[in-house]
């Protein structure tokens, strides 16, 4: 590896997914086919619907799960992940295109939002990386769903590219957007560029008391400002962010959130017997299940060029940038262009 690749490698671990600040707005050819950029028509019909067809709860692992779910019982499972600070109404319009199609589509609350709670209070409340994939896979056996398509965003995405990796028996494909978002503390280490830094404002403020109480005060003005500046170009209304911003009264979204920002910058202790993963997703292993990845033409958030995540997919793969003004919570922004990905990435 020379210089400039060192140096490329070391900026794509912040927040596990930033590489530059440059947006990639071409689809590539990777050695495979890639398919071309999505036109704007298939970015739009967002916010059809305000509710989900069933929500549902289930003991799954250290959890009692909240989600949602459409669909036939005995269709191809999709399971889709949000990200922060956002919950499942980032599928609200994905989950019935897919269930059309005949899918059973699983959406659950991350630990620390929603309905989804501890069933203990003494398990900690971690929020490091691997542990969200070990939800996951928890929730799946619960569900006795043995293997499924994986989707997400955000940190979906990066839970989803975990699970790919660590356990790509039980995940049948994968559409991530932004790519391949898996780190560690380690390689958070290396400073980036100051403009780069300077996206991550809110990851520093979050390691410091005055951010934790800062973000437990004022929790929906600071999510309504993430999806602002995250997504530009999409004209949310109130009653939009409403129904997720409930989510972030889980009284675990707090410390769930610190911990995950804390420990991304290594000034938080992971729990050791997750260890062992930790060691693992370190190497940056490659992912080999089919992948589409995806990224909006206009997302604003930190976010590494598609070029340099590309080698880290060995199977079937390609690239789609969503035009039309998508910004960074692909799913809700670009439904139909998000379900279309998730219904073809299987037949790559």
């Amino acid at each position: 590896m020379n210089t400039n690749d060192k140096s490329n490698e070391a900026a794509c671990s912040r927040r596990s997914f930033l590489c530059n600040t440059a947006i990639s707005v071409a689809a590539m050819q990777l050695g495979r086919t890639a398919l071309a950029d999505e036109p704007a028509a298939t970015a739009a019909k967002s916010g059809t619907h305000n509710s989900f067809t069933s929500l549902k709860q289930i003991d799954a692992g250290v959890l009692n799960v909240g989600y949602a779910e459409d669909g036939p019982a005995n269709g191809p499972v999709v399971l889709l992940l949000h990200g922060w600070p956002y919950d499942i109404y980032s599928y609200v319009d994905v989950a019935p295109l897919l269930a059309s199609k005949g899918c059973r589509v699983i959406v659950p609350y991350l630990r620390g939002y929603g309905t989804t709670h501890f069933l203990s209070s003494e398990t900690v409340r971690n929020g490091q990386q691997s542990v969200i994939a070990v939800d996951s896979i928890a929730l799946m056996d619960a569900l006795k769903i043995d293997k499924a398509i994986i989707g997400g965003f955000d940190w979906g995405a990066r839970t989803a590219n975990i699970m790919a990796a660590l356990w790509p028996e039980r995940c049948k494909a994968m559409v991530s957007v932004s790519g391949y978002l898996i780190g560690s503390p380690e390689a958070n280490k290396a400073p980036l560029p100051p403009q780069a830094e300077l996206q991550w404002w809110y990851q520093f403020y979050f390691a410091t008391e005055r951010g934790r109480a800062g973000y437990d005060k004022y929790r929906r003005d600071f999510a309504k400002l993430i999806w602002r500046l995250a997504s530009p170009k999409w004209n949310f209304d109130d009653a939009t962010f409403e129904r997720s911003a409930a989510s972030f009264d889980n009284p675990d979204h707090v410390s769930i959130v610190i911990h995950n920002y804390r420990w991304r910058l290594g000034l938080a202790e992971g729990e050791r017997k997750f260890d062992d993963l930790e060691k693992r997703l370190a190497a940056a292993p490659v992912i080999t299940v089919p992948t589409i990845t995806l990224e909006g033409d206009a997302n604003g958030a930190p976010h590494p060029d598609a070029s340099a995540y590309a080698k880290k997919f060995s199977g079937k793969y390609a690239h789609r940038v969503i035009n039309g003004g998508v910004g960074h919570n692909l799913p809700q922004e670009a439904p139909q262009a998000f379900a279309k990905a998730i219904m073809e990435v299987d037949s790559l």
